[in-house]
């Protein structure tokens, strides 16, 4: 199913014009909302309208609230029952059909919103789906009708036709990384000193289909190290308010004197890597940010591992880490230069998918 990654000629212009639609994006998961702020403003620098959703999880609709995104809230979490999930995927997609009717959307985009796709195919719009974790499941209904993933993907077989299916140069942070620009403020606003050395932990995703049981070792076993050495401060990134609260009630320990922080509403995810000296996470966009970003990360997490993970490290971006023995021998507390600056070079991932989103626009003859 592996296709070779070709590079798209700018589109005519008269034909281009022919072809500005109406564009709708769902922001399903947190990580989605500083990911799609760079193709939207693409998107409508070529021409395109681009209308929101938004799901009411996690730090969702808060960080985009704090980015000046513009969406409109529709159905929230139904937590990790297998069954509540998948009614949760029904159920918004029934609340979707109002906003479908009220929008006629041309055009659904997304990085794993499953409740738009199902909707978008019994409607019989296109659909693209953004992702990288190979691994990911869902009800028969809900794949999509074009696919788009890293180029690490290549000769992975996926549930759609092979003519159907584009490969993007790196990662998906690769799309709006360049744009981080940091603010050293955020260290005083969380209680920080720049004497501490400042490890960001993101416990594993508990309510997840991928969740391990495995990841929660590990993370028990970091937190107890970080609560031995002295000068270390973690700041601990819950999932949602329950985790914290589940947290603090079986691990007060971790949390005496201040030796662990947690943030009290949604922060820059890319500026608080930036001033740490390293991230521990149990799931994926952290964990690639810090590779992007080029600060230590070690990965907990033990569900399957993508395919992304396994180059990053490889290219000896991202350590994972698969013991509670590992937490002690191959994470490293060392402090790290935070004088020099990020690297803010364009990279082509965003160039990539907005010319592989306006092939598949005239590919499917979609007209306004």
């Amino acid at each position: 199913m592996a296709m070779e990654i070709s590079k798209i000629n700018p589109v005519n212009k008269s034909w281009d014009s022919l072809r500005r639609i109406k564009i709708w994006i769902d922001l399903d998961n947190t990580p989605h909302v500083p990911f799609f702020i760079p193709i939207i403003r693409e998107l409508e620098r070529r021409g395109h309208q681009v209308v929101l959703t938004a799901r009411d999880a996690f730090q969702v609709c808060e960080l985009a609230d704090e980015k000046g995104i513009r969406y409109t809230k529709i159905g929230h979490h139904y937590g990790k029952n297998p069954f509540m999930k998948v009614f949760g995927l029904l159920w918004r997609s029934l609340q979707f059909l109002p906003y479908y009717i009220r929008q006629k959307p041309a055009l659904a985009l997304s990085h794993g919103a499953r409740s738009q796709i199902l909707l978008c195919n019994l409607l019989s719009t296109p659909t693209v789906l953004i992702t990288d974790y190979e691994h990911g499941r869902t009800i028969p209904m809900a794949f999509p009708r074009w696919l788009i993933v890293p180029d690490s993907l290549s000769g992975h077989k996926f549930r759609v036709k092979a003519n159907r299916l584009r490969l993007f140069h790196g990662i998906k942070e690769d799309v709006y990384v360049p744009e981080f620009k940091p603010d050293l403020s955020l260290l005083e606003d969380l209680g920080l000193r720049h004497d501490e050395m400042v490890i960001i932990v993101r416990p594993p995703a508990s309510e997840a289909l991928y969740y391990n049981p495995e990841s929660d070792v590990l993370l028990v076993e970091l937190m107890s190290r970080i609560c031995r050495t002295p000068g270390v401060r973690a700041v601990l990134l819950p999932r949602n308010h329950e985790q914290e609260q589940a947290l603090r009630a079986d691990y007060p320990e971790w949390f005496k004197d201040g030796k662990t922080v947690v943030p009290p509403r949604a922060v820059d995810g890319l500026n608080l890597i930036w001033l740490s000296d390293l991230v521990v996470s149990g799931g994926g966009t952290m964990n690639r940010e810090a590779a992007a970003l080029g600060v230590p990360v070690y990965s907990i997490f033990r569900g399957k591992t993508a395919a992304v993970d396994r180059r990053l490290e490889q290219e000896s971006r991202l350590t994972l880490i698969r013991s509670a023995e590992e937490v002690w021998t191959k994470i490293h507390f060392i402090r790290r230069d935070k004088s020099r600056r990020p690297d803010n070079k364009p990279r082509p991932a965003l160039d990539d998918i907005i010319n592989y989103i306006e092939e598949i626009i005239r590919t499917e003859g979609i007209r306004s």
